[in-house]
């Protein structure tokens, strides 16, 4: 199987300095995970990164889609593969560990990509009618489906239209790929001032401006960095609030973030010396050009 390389960890923990290092010296280019960055206009919010701290290193699946636009997990297993396959030491780099582990692994999904017309034809059923529509076309489903999810109830009687039952789908751990996942991680206080440190940096880079120029074009973006914004243009929260809500939401992220990638992925952990970054690159370039060698 194909070796990657992989890098992954909570918001702010310094996956973007140690993805361009190690790109660097193994002359090699990175793929992002990251459901946000795909996105044009995104730049702040999504603590994209700069010119500069690409250090020329070339970034894909990086604005790719303009503001609103769909792009689905899906979407990003079947472009990250074709890069992956075209790369010969693939880097893959960012925290949306869904995305992440689609790419890597043998990972079906739920249904095909939503079918709107045919939404629109049972706009007028109750939840509790369009569940016994599943019940029929598709009973095992229902096992996984509350009846108020609405969206996933429809999206299911739609794959099995389809004759793409999402009962028969399946989300393995078996990786399609070789991976040597990198999990940096760091003191959890550490980390928390960290996170507020960066929000503060977005806010005086121009963060606010950012997101009212989307919020002027009529785009409401529903991730943390932008959605918190949203009282405050209406005059229903201060700037200050703003700000406090996108700090408790980014420690939030991250705790989660942390949850997920120790249960759903088995990977080699390094403790981030962020006084003295060289040591723990160091220790991660060994593992890895031991790794690629095997």
């Amino acid at each position: 199987m194909k070796k990657v390389v992989v890098i992954v960890g909570p918001t702010a923990v310094g996956k973007t300095y140690f993805s361009v290092r190690l790109a660097k010296m193994l002359n090699t280019e990175i793929i992002s995970g990251d459901s946000v960055q795909i996105y044009k206009e995104l730049n702040i919010g999504s603590a994209k990164a700069t010119t500069e701290e690409m250090q020329g290193i070339k970034h894909h699946l990086i604005d790719i889609k303009n503001p609103g636009e769909d792009y689905s997990v899906c979407d990003f297993q079947r472009d990250g593969r074709e890069l992956l396959n075209s790369i010969d030491i693939p880097i893959v780099a960012g925290g949306t560990g869904l995305y992440i582990k689609a790419l890597l692994a043998n990972y079906e999904f739920d249904a095909p990509s939503r079918d709107y017309d045919f939404e629109h034809k049972y706009e007028n059923y109750s939840n509790q009618e369009l569940y016994e529509i599943l019940l029929q076309c598709d009973p095992k489903a229902c096992q996984n489906i509350h009846m108020n999810n609405r969206k996933r109830v429809l999206r299911a009687i739609y794959a099995a239209v389809l004759n793409e039952p999402i009962s028969t789908k399946v989300k393995k751990d078996e990786y399609l790929y070789d991976p040597y996942i990198i999990y940096l991680d760091c003191n959890r206080d550490v980390l928390y001032e960290r996170i507020e440190k960066r929000v503060d940096e977005m806010i005086q880079n121009g963060l606010l401006d950012e997101v009212k120029k989307l919020y002027d074009n009529g785009i409401t973006i529903h991730a943390i960095g932008y959605q918190e914004f949203i009282p405050y243009f209406e005059g229903l929260e201060s700037l200050e609030t703003v700000i406090s809500n996108i700090k408790k939401n980014s420690r939030h992220l991250a705790k989660r973030q942390i949850t997920w990638f120790k249960n759903q992925m088995k990977a080699n952990f390094y403790e981030v010396n962020f006084d003295n970054p060289d040591e723990t690159f160091e220790e991660i370039y060994r593992d890895v050009t031991k790794f690629l060698k095997e």
